[in-house]
């Protein structure tokens, strides 16, 4: 039975056959046996095809969910739980940073706890060194910023914290390196990533993240739970805006209140 997901996946993203076998690295042939009798690619590849078009590994490849392989090695991504975000100790966040010698990703709404307990000149030296840090808070005008400050009680609080948040990150904007965007989605986990490592705060309908879980992971092959919060994490930040002028932001904000 033809994989009519991946084919569909792929002219979605107006990829020919021969474009998709050239940019995964495989024959061409071998991307018409994915499609047409179903094979189910080595996993370098099915990581990388997945990327290329931006679809979950799963979804082009349901079969996968059921792999034992694939479940074991899930679940030994699991490093620790937390029964609460205020439960994760100090010097775990610190060392995320600290630790990071590729990438440090970071979806929140606001995430004001992190300038907090870390100092954030520490984001800008890593990524003197290299790193390549992404912030992603929540827009202070978004839908779904008022809505969860709804939810959890705080009306307009949630939107105030977003913007001290944003006082922190100010000085480091100008590093090379460092990029922030705002979005406006709907936030079911907030996701702090250091190259293979990650925190996850899962949320809970009317509970401030504090009081929620933490999932404490690290990439390890063939597992794909992590894989599958960069997924999420890169999507929303495919869709939001880019921002520099932060006291501008901030002023219009008070202005409008």
């Amino acid at each position: 039975m033809p994989n009519e997901r991946l084919r569909g996946a792929m002219a979605a993203r107006g990829l020919t056959v021969a474009r998709s076998a050239e940019l995964v690295g495989v024959d061409v042939k071998t991307v018409e046996r994915w499609i047409t009798r179903d094979r189910v690619p080595h996993r370098p590849h099915r990581h990388a095809t997945a990327k290329l078009l931006g679809v979950e590994e799963t979804y082009l490849w349901p079969s996968l969910t059921a792999d034992q392989h694939t479940v074991s090695a899930g679940r030994a991504e699991l490093v620790e739980f937390y029964p609460s975000r205020s439960s994760v100790p100090p010097q775990l966040w610190r060392s995320l940073v600290d630790q990071a010698n590729e990438c440090l990703d970071v979806l929140v709404f606001a995430g004001l706890f992190l300038p907090e307990i870390q100092d954030i000149g520490r984001l800008g030296e890593r990524a003197r060194h290299g790193c390549r840090v992404r912030l992603l808070l929540g827009d202070p005008h978004a839908t779904a910023v008022a809505v969860r400050g709804e939810e959890e009680g705080f009306g307009n609080g949630v939107a105030h914290r977003i913007l001290l948040t944003l006082k922190y990150y100010q000085a480091i904007l100008a590093v090379p390196g460092v990029e922030l965007r705002l979005h406006n989605t709907t936030l079911y986990a907030s996701i702090f990533r250091s190259d293979d490592t990650m925190l996850v705060n899962t949320h809970v309908y009317g509970s401030p993240a504090a009081h929620n879980p933490v999932l404490h992971l690290r990439r390890i092959p063939g597992g794909r739970v992590v894989e599958h919060y960069l997924t999420s994490f890169d999507k929303v930040w495919a869709n939001a805006t880019p921002t520099t002028d932060v006291e501008r932001l901030i002023t219009a904000f008070n202005q409008e209140r």
